[in-house]
């Protein structure tokens, strides 16, 4: 068994694919750097990310792949799945191998597998944007707290850039420590030292901007005085609005 040992980045994933054709050996497992080898290992080899092979290897997707495809590779590498990386490495292979295209040769069970893992991936993306909820810092700064199923919110920012860009603002994936903060001009990804107080979806009142815990009060007010009670549908409600989200939700609270 010939295993590939690389540093878990998707960049790192495609100077696999590189070094594997240059090699001409294809490994039967993809492992961290300083995961547990299998029993069965014959034969090891460790990658070493290059940004120029990695482009050379997205460049030939380019000249092979639709657009859509290729943003599938994304959506799916986002998705955390477990075996994802390996999905990919063949996925591929096959791409790079066939004289046609196999984009929608869903008898394959990887081109399948890819498709529906995207298509989860791109759900999340869209829950992300309809759900977030800002709430306004004691600095002015409009937080908002998500821990999305996916890693969905590379491909969601761009929508609060173009949407909100008269505010500065932070959104924050708690289950994944890491965030985007945009100040009017640049968006740049950024972590917190502690963001241990943010589990419950809120910012701690002393955090909050005076008029913060007032506009809340107003829109729970509205959202109440709106809800006809005997037509409430709670699994309806999880179903279009998925309960993972509730918590980061003002209505609600």
């Amino acid at each position: 068994m010939l295993v590939f040992f690389y540093d878990k980045t998707f960049e790192g994933l495609l100077t696999a694919v590189f070094d594997a054709y240059s090699r001409k050996t294809f490994p039967d497992r993809l492992l961290g750097i300083g995961e547990i080898a299998p029993m069965f290992m014959t034969e090891e080899y460790t990658v070493t990310t290059a940004e120029d092979k990695s482009a050379r290897v997205w460049k030939s997707l380019e000249n092979k792949m639709s657009k859509l495809a290729r943003n599938m590779l994304t959506y799916t590498w986002l998705s955390e799945a477990e075996g994802s990386d390996e999905l990919l490495f063949r996925y591929i292979k096959k791409t790079f191998d066939s004289k046609v295209s196999i984009e929608t040769n869903f008898a394959d069970i990887d081109v399948l597998e890819v498709h529906q893992l995207a298509k989860k991936v791109s759900h999340e993306k869209h829950y992300i944007i309809q759900f977030v909820r800002f709430q306004k810092a004691a600095d002015d700064i409009f937080f908002a707290p998500i821990s999305p199923q996916y890693n969905a919110l590379p491909l969601a920012v761009e929508h609060f850039k173009d949407r909100f860009s008269d505010q500065k603002w932070v959104i924050y994936d708690i289950k994944r420590k890491y965030g985007y903060y945009y100040d009017l001009d640049t968006m740049v990804e950024m972590t917190l030292d502690n963001d241990e107080h943010l589990l419950s979806g809120k910012l701690d009142e002393k955090l909050m901007a005076d008029d913060e815990k007032l506009f809340q009060e107003l829109w729970k007010g509205y959202f109440k005085s709106m809800t006809i009670k005997e037509r409430i549908n709670l699994k309806l409600q999880r179903q279009h609005m998925p309960r993972r989200f509730w918590k980061y939700l003002t209505e609600k609270q």
